[in-house]
This record gives C-alpha cells, sequence and structure tokens, in this order.
C-alpha cells in the first residue's frame, strides 16, 4: 500500500467555498438522467446566479458534449466545484490523507490511517459548517442506517450538516478486500435537493 499525506490547504479553501453557499434551493435541477447541452447550459445558468462561480469557458469552436451533465466553475478562491443538477464535489487532488495500490493484506493499516487522519477532516468541516447534525462510523452496529437508510453504505465514517435545499456529507470510502479497494481518503461532497 503506498500513501500521500499532504496539507488540508485546498480541502480548507474549498469546504469555505462550498459553505458560503446558505441555500443550495436554487442550484438545483431537474432530477433526470438528461445530458447535453441543454441541461448543461441550465445548469451555469442556476449556478452564476445564485454563486460568484465563474463557468469553465468553451474554447473556441468547442461543443458540448452531449453526454455531459456536469460543469466545473471555479471560485473566487481558485477552487474547482464540479456540479451536476443533484451533486457538487471540490476537484481537490493535492490535499489530505490517502492510500492507494491497496493489497488484499492492507485493510487494517488502511482502516487505521482513515481513523488517524479523519479527526482532522472533522476539524476543518466544523470551522467552516459549524456542528454537524450526524457524527458516525462503522463501529456502531446500526451505521448503515443511522442517518438514513444505506447512509452508511461504504463508508467507514460519516459526518452530515444539513442547509436548505442539501445535504454536506463529508466521509471516508470503507475498505473492503472483497471486492478489494483499491484506494481510500477522506472526502465530501454536497448531495443537492
Amino acid at each position: 500500500m503506498k500513501t500521500q499525506d499532504r496539507p488540508l490547504d485546498e480541502d480548507d479553501l474549498a469546504i469555505a467555498d462550498l459553505a458560503e453557499v446558505t441555500d443550495w434551493t436554487p442550484l438545483a435541477g431537474p432530477n433526470s438522467d438528461d445530458s447535453g447541452p441543454a441541461v448543461v447550459r441550465a445548469l451555469v445558468q442556476r449556478v452564476t446566479s445564485a454563486t460568484d462561480w465563474e463557468p469553465w469557458p468553451l474554447k473556441p469552436g468547442e461543443q458540448i458534449d452531449p453526454v455531459l451533465a456536469s460543469w466545473g466553475f471555479t471560485t473566487k478562491r481558485g477552487s474547482t466545484i464540479v456540479m451536476f443538477d443533484g451533486l457538487a464535489f471540490a476537484d481537490v487532488r493535492n490535499s489530505g490523507w490517502s492510500a492507494y495500490e491497496i493489497g488484499p493484506d492492507d485493510i487494517a493499516l488502511a482502516e487505521a490511517g482513515l481513523d488517524a487522519h479523519w479527526p482532522e477532516h472533522l476539524e476543518l468541516a466544523r470551522k467552516h459548517l459549524g456542528e454537524p447534525d450526524y457524527v458516525g462510523n462503522d463501529s456502531s452496529p446500526t451505521f448503515l442506517d443511522e442517518w438514513r437508510p444505506a447512509a452508511g453504505a461504504d463508508r467507514r465514517h460519516l459526518a452530515v450538516w444539513v442547509r436548505p435545499g442539501a445535504q454536506f456529507h463529508l466521509f471516508s470510502n470503507k475498505p473492503t478486500k472483497d471486492p478489494l479497494t483499491p484506494a481510500v481518503g477522506v472526502t465530501y461532497a454536497v448531495y443537492i435537493d
């Protein structure tokens, strides 16, 4: 197993950007599986009307791919936020602890790494979001359904902040031997109602 452990600077900026959205309702799109230019343009319109985030520009002659259902935005802090109709996440690649190339005998080591680094991520989220509405981990026999049915599936840790129109989830994915989990880390996403 290999690991990377980097400062949380990028996460600090991105969580601050996500926390500034006090009501996610105007950013929510239709609950559909639609994709394509009309979906992306409507998404960009909603996000730019409700935030000061800048959409990724199209290059001259570039067209929106018919299979796209998301678009990226750059915040004033320089974070990249990827938006779907019902989901937002920060594209943060150089922040925090992660393990990768996990082998079948590395599960306990990966779990220990997540347990050791979870508290710093939780404190960072608290800094911007306040106290969570829920915090739990898979050591609880009822963790799978504690927050809501199956909310703990594939998670080792979970913290949830409820906001108008959305829930901010901070979580770590649960390493498993079968099927073998290739990588783990602590991440976050906004699930938009």
